[in-house]
């Protein structure tokens, strides 16, 4: 079974992730391609995808958007997973007592989930490293509400897990695809 697993980041903190979900899925067994979705030529000859984007002002990368709108027929119909970095920090829980993971769910998931019916969606903390940082995303990280946000918030059991999850949903069909003459 063939995996394309498609990303788009900016400043390689959402790479990192699409690339542990790449090597979870090759431990598992399956054969996994990872691609910045911008770069990803064509989607014939995968059996299944899994499709990520930094998030920036609560919305998915355009470049990543594009891509799935443009390959939306045969995203759709094969299983499909999506997810998304964004949320930096240690906190749980916003100050107005919501999970952060769930409050940091892109607004532009409910379009994108209309376009493939994915069998999931995920929502991952990301990394920050100001010395990276262009405008405009220095000028919106420098305003004091983001003052003490810095470093690498990801939490790789978390994102390992949620591969090995997607995985073994596919091993099934893997499996099945071996027994076909």
């Amino acid at each position: 079974m063939r995996i394309l697993v498609a990303y788009e980041s900016r400043y390689g903190a959402t790479e990192g992730i699409a690339r542990r979900i790449g090597e979870v899925l090759i431990q598992q067994g399956l054969s996994a391609d990872v691609v910045r979705a911008r770069d990803a030529r064509s989607v014939e000859g995968y059996d299944a995808f899994v499709i990520g984007s930094a998030v920036f002002i609560g919305s998915w990368m355009r470049e990543a958007v594009d891509f799935v709108k443009r390959n939306a027929p045969a995203l759709a119909a094969r299983p499909a997973w999506l997810f998304s970095s964004g949320p930096i920090g240690d906190e749980k829980v916003d100050p107005r007592g919501r999970d952060v993971k769930e409050s940091a769910v892109p607004k532009t998931i409910a379009e994108l989930q209309k376009l493939l019916a994915p069998r999931g969606h995920a929502v991952f903390f990301g990394a920050l490293d100001r010395k990276k940082l262009r405008l405009p995303d220095s000028l919106i990280m420098g305003m004091p509400a983001f003052a003490k946000y810095d470093g690498d918030f990801r939490d790789w059991d978390d994102i390992t897990g949620w591969a090995e999850m997607v995985a073994g949903e596919l091993a099934p069909v893997a499996a099945a695809s071996t027994l076909e003459p």
